[in-house]
């Protein structure tokens, strides 16, 4: 169960097993493309087993989650999304950024939210009230009028007072790829939005990447993953807590120990097996545990060197000197660095986001912000000194390209300074 990993070959896996469902997926899309809600219905039916006639959520089912949930657990996500808030607050741009650079020629950028957006919250093995915060409050502060929610019946109390709290007032209980084709597509009761956020399993994550020509994504994020960089300082309880809170995600989970010492590698094993004994998930666990493993080594600037090949969702970093290390850090996610974060916290309570890139992508997406709600529109205001500045320049450049109508539509207007 607990074995040794070659990193490049892990890493083709995770990319392969979105792969291996774009088949139906697309079956999946094709469907909600032609017939909207009477598949939505029937997908419902199949996947979840629910008959499901209106698919959006009540404010009297609403006002019940609150009347069903103990006052004190209300309390906690109160509190989380205020913490949310609060970090993703500092992430807002100015609306509007104007600076005369040199005189008579002033640049800028205009800062827009976008209009309507769709967040997902994965269901099914578990209830994500976290997700629906982690998702809906970024856009809130980038300010979309309109934000909605899709996530699998039945709903949990809990997310829908999440949702409830971050200020979603559109929800949907319908989910998989048929969600995010919903979302896309729209249907007769779902509208179509601009983007889409939210992690989910793999089909949730394939239908995300394939109808990006209709709605935006803000990055593949599929199930879940942790890389740990340890050195012979490291607690191997703390590591082995660590894969396990992550491998009860989903089965298609991963997480891999990258350490300079046999001996934490070893203990760690152990020390999963031993713990692993009082959690409750262990099917889901002892799956994702196949995706797993450790490597190992020479040194802490070759384990630095695996971990951004691997580009982990999470990134531990459980050293005797953290700051190194994460200053070589390239690819990850989101860090958590020293052997008291672990990444449960981020997942519901520091502040920072834990919707972030899957299977590697980290190479490329950050985690979700303010700034995958909003688009910016450059902006240039010249006065008559700015355009004579600049215009020998633009009028040659564009004789140069052939492209006389651009330079006479300068020199028109230099002809009346």
């Amino acid at each position: 169960m607990w074995k040794p990993l070659d990193v490049e070959t892990w890493v083709a896996g995770r990319r392969g097993d979105i792969e291996q469902v774009r088949g139906p997926v697309s079956e999946i899309i094709e469907n909600i493309r032609t017939r909207g809600d009477e598949a939505l219905r029937e997908y419902t039916k199949k996947f979840d087993g629910i008959d499901i006639e209106d698919f959006r959520v009540s404010e009297e089912e609403i006002e019940a989650a609150y009347d069903t949930t103990d006052p004190s657990l209300t309390e906690c996500l109160i509190e989380a999304e205020a913490r949310i808030t609060q970090f993703h607050e500092l992430q807002k741009r100015d609306d509007l950024r104007l600076r005369e650079i040199e005189p008579g020629i002033t640049l800028g950028m205009k800062a827009t939210p976008l209009d309507r957006v769709g967040i997902y919250v994965p269901g099914g093995r578990a209830s994500y009230p976290s997700t629906a915060l982690m998702a809906a409050v970024p856009a809130r502060v980038a300010g979309v009028p309109e934000i909605c929610c899709c996530t699998p019946p039945p709903v949990h109390p809990l997310t829908l007072l999440a949702l409830d709290i971050a200020g979603v007032r559109e929800i949907y209980r319908v989910g998989g790829a048929q969600a995010i084709a919903a979302l896309a597509l729209g249907t007769e009761s779902i509208r179509q939005v601009q983007k889409i956020a939210g992690p989910g399993n793999i089909y949730v994550t394939a239908a995300k990447m394939m109808l990006r020509e209709y709605a935006e994504i803000d990055f593949p994020a599929g199930p879940s993953e942790i890389g740990i960089i340890a050195d012979s300082s490291a607690n191997p309880a703390y590591i082995a807590a660590d894969i396990l809170a992550q491998a009860e995600h989903d089965p298609h989970a991963g997480c891999v120990l990258i350490t300079t010492d046999p001996a934490i590698a070893e203990a760690t094993g152990r020390e999963i097996v031993r713990q692993m004994e009082q959690l409750p998930r262990q099917e889901i666990i002892r799956s994702a545990l196949g995706n797993s493993g450790f490597v190992l080594a020479a040194d802490i600037d070759e384990a630095i060197v695996h971990s951004n090949t691997i580009a982990p969702e999470h990134l531990s970093i459980q050293v005797t000197d953290t700051l190194p290390v994460l200053q070589k850090v390239r690819h990850a996610g989101s860090i958590f660095a020293g052997p008291y974060t672990p990444v449960a916290c981020g997942d519901y309570a520091s502040g920072t986001n834990h919707v972030l890139p899957t299977a590697g992508y980290a190479r490329m997406y950050s985690g979700l912000t303010v700034d995958h709600f909003s688009k910016t529109s450059t902006i240039q205001i010249l006065e008559p000194r700015g355009l004579e500045a600049i215009g020998d320049i633009v009028e040659r450049l564009a004789t140069e390209e052939g492209l006389s109508a651009h330079a006479a539509s300068v020199r028109v207007r230099r002809t009346n300074l």
